[in-house]
């Protein structure tokens, strides 16, 4: 046999075994995810997927070594920078806010008792007048010319009973002339008071002490009883500011409690106290009515001003208070937050710390569980770090 047959059967059997290596491969090729899942064989798919996950846990595992290893050998490795501050006990006030209007109760409309013309108007706008100061006068269409007739036939009545009673009295006369003249002159005197009430009614008076806001009706017109509006007097003394509170609150805004109250037409604070809280809670709103007074001393609150409300409704004297701006919540909902831990010369360690929170007060909220007093919290960079990851604090507040 010669070269040339002795490299044409070695080059013949080097194709027969490349050619039996390829088909050995080609059916041995391992199925993608995407045939697995279409050949719809359930064990197939299991043992996958255990597959996958048993790379995945290694493949972590090893990132973590090499991480590790990095950490030690980079000299100029990368150290995140935070500022910090640390929690101190401090008072803690809560607020609920509300709106509501400025009333009186030194406010009415002065309508008349008595029909008639409304003869004289005493009072202008703007003017102060007293409590029992007459208003105004309606014409009395002729009461006081009978009030004179039966004022005389009154004096004569009471000089004959006088007279009888005296008689009466000597056992001189009959009990019955006695009764009858007793009986006359009472009747008479209780028509002069009838009388008297009724021209009362003519007069209009100021119920109380204020200040003449509006003459409603000028004199000359004619006036009745419950229709006509004649005068609208204020008093600006007396001003409360009257809200609905939403029935939730019911235990925690009682009588006596502290209330800042704004009026933004002014620019003007003013503190006070509730005074009055409703006993009934509005089944369409379900609120109750609360009453706050405002000292007035400049006369500048008017009735129906607006006002907002601010309303003490709870008080820690030893709360923890964080900003709400870096509080972070995980897939369970849970609220958690970042502290140093192991803090030397400025380096340390960002430890993952989970809270509960309770009531929040502009900015800020109050930490009910998770930190204590004196806690260093990571304040600016709270959001870009990890829990065990090295930091670096730049500025500590507090």
């Amino acid at each position: 046999m010669n070269i040339t047959t002795q490299y044409k059967m070695k080059r013949g059997l080097t194709l027969i075994v490349a050619t039996i290596l390829l088909v050995a491969c080609g059916g041995n090729k391992e199925k993608s995810i995407e045939e697995i899942i279409t050949g719809g064989n359930l064990i197939e798919i299991r043992e996958k997927r255990t597959e996958i996950v048993s790379k995945q846990t290694l493949y972590a595992e090893q990132i973590k070594q090499l991480d590790d290893k990095i950490a030690e050998l980079d000299t100029n490795k990368k150290i995140a920078l935070i500022s910090s501050f640390t929690t101190k006990e401090e008072v803690f006030n809560h607020y609920i806010e509300l709106q509501g209007n400025v009333s009186t109760k030194s406010l009415l409309v002065i309508y008349p008792e008595y029909a008639g013309i409304l003869t004289t108007v005493y009072v202008k706008e703007g003017q102060h007048v007293s409590k029992g100061e007459t208003l105004a006068k309606i014409d009395d269409g002729g009461l006081s010319q009978q009030l004179s007739q039966i004022q005389i036939q009154a004096d004569l009545a009471k000089t004959t009973y006088d007279r009888q009673e005296r008689l009466w009295k000597q056992k001189i006369g009959s009990e019955i002339q006695y009764l009858q003249a007793k009986t006359n002159y009472e009747a008479q005197a209780k028509m002069v008071s009838q009388m008297q009430e009724q021209i009362a009614k003519t007069i209009v008076k100021a119920p109380f002490s204020g200040t003449i806001d509006e003459v409603i009706t000028e004199q000359g017109n004619m006036v009745s009883p419950g229709v006509s509006q004649l005068i609208r007097i204020v008093n600006l003394s007396d001003m409360f500011i009257e809200t609905d509170v939403p029935e939730r609150h019911i235990t925690t805004v009682t009588k006596d409690k502290d209330v800042e109250v704004a009026l933004p037409v002014l620019g003007e604070v003013i503190h006070t106290k509730i005074s009055q809280v409703g006993n009934y809670i509005n089944p369409a709103n379900r609120t109750f009515k609360i009453e706050v007074p405002v000292l007035n001393e400049s006369k500048m609150i008017k009735p129906n001003l607006t006002a907002k409300i601010r309303i003490n409704d709870y008080t820690n004297e030893k709360a923890l208070l964080i900003p709400q701006s870096i509080i972070s919540e995980n897939a369970m909902g849970q609220q958690y937050i970042y502290v140093i831990k192991n803090k030397i010369n400025n380096l340390g360690i960002a430890q993952k710390i989970i809270i509960e929170t309770g009531k929040t007060e502009g900015d800020h909220i109050e930490v009910l569980e998770g930190i204590k007093n004196g806690a260093e919290i990571i304040l600016e960079g709270a959001r870009s770090i990890k829990d065990g990851q090295e930091v670096k604090v730049l500025n500590q507040n507090r």
